[in-house]
């Protein structure tokens, strides 16, 4: 059996932008996907999915010739995962000669957005011996930080640039760590669609440029009143490029401290610099999950 492993990733800055070349700051997370694969004689190849409690989430079979399905549980993911496997053997012919079991584990709540997707990727990449950021092209597209992510041991900052990205571990040592947190809103945003319902062509150099900023003095920072005036400002340049309120001004409003969106706007988590009063606060909005920092990132 041969067993792959890959992070979750949150995006801290730079959402939508970095598709354009902003740096942007990202983290990976503790928690992440594995993928095991034990080969068999068989030109069948049976696949399940487990969540983080082991319950099989989704199962199909494929022809290892075809990756045409002989079963399945959810079609839409079996056409996801097939262009994957197909993408896969284009960029490997010699991938995948005998077919056999897969079991994938995921290690976070799937409806969370720290990525099943990028981990699936960078995972068949490891498997097939391909250029991750290739594959990721080739099936899901996007901007690629979420593969930097996966094998990242600490957080990076990340720079688009076709399949050899510009990637840097960087170290975040915040005084007031302890008073970060990452709230789920629940409510799960396909960030594919957001994409691709963006228009790149609205982002100016000015704009990276003022990104780029943001990013490098996010990462210096040591003092958190800094730390919040940046996030703000970052929130409210995306939130003019995406003519939408900032996450704060729609839900959290009287919140000491500031919130920032990350990835996707509308959904998943978002980063809450505030307090020790503030679990209290957003438990009583009903937002349930909240991760400290530390407990998130690697």
């Amino acid at each position: 059996m041969v067993s792959y492993r890959s992070n979750g990733k949150l995006l801290l800055t730079g959402e939508y932008v970095v598709l354009k070349g902003a740096k942007a700051l990202a983290i990976p997370c503790k928690k992440g996907q594995i993928l095991n694969y034990q080969p068999n004689e068989s030109h069948l190849l049976v696949w399940k999915s487990k969540d983080e409690f082991g319950n099989i989430w989704f199962e199909t079979q494929f022809d290892i010739n075809t990756f045409d399905a002989k079963s399945s549980t959810d079609m839409r993911l079996w056409n996801n995962l097939q262009k994957l496997l197909q993408a896969s053997r284009g960029l490997n012919p010699h991938f995948l000669p005998q077919g056999g079991e897969v079991e994938t584990i995921l290690e976070f709540n799937r409806s969370w957005g720290l990525g099943s997707s990028s981990t699936l990727v960078s995972n068949l990449a490891l498997w097939a011996d391909v250029n991750p950021y290739l594959l990721l092209e080739r099936s899901f597209g996007g901007s690629g930080y979420d593969i930097a992510c996966a094998q990242a041991k600490s957080p990076i900052t990340f720079i688009r640039d076709l399949y050899q990205p510009k990637i840097e571990p960087v170290q975040l040592s915040y005084p007031f760590l302890h008073n970060l947190f990452f709230v789920y809103l629940n409510q799960k945003k396909d960030s594919q669609e957001a994409v691709a319902s963006f228009d790149l062509n609205r982002i100016t150099p000015s704009v990276l440029d003022q990104i780029d900023q943001l990013t490098e003095k996010l990462i210096r920072c040591s003092n958190q009143k800094e730390f919040n005036s940046h996030l703000i400002s970052h929130e409210k340049i995306l939130g003019k490029l995406l003519n939408q309120q900032t996450v704060q001004e729609m839900y959290f409003s009287d919140f000491d401290g500031a919130i920032k969106s990350l990835g996707a706007w509308g959904g998943d988590f978002v980063l809450a610099s505030g307090s020790k009063q503030s679990k209290a606060y957003f438990e009583k909005k009903g937002y349930k999950t909240l991760i400290s920092f530390e407990e998130m990132i690697l």
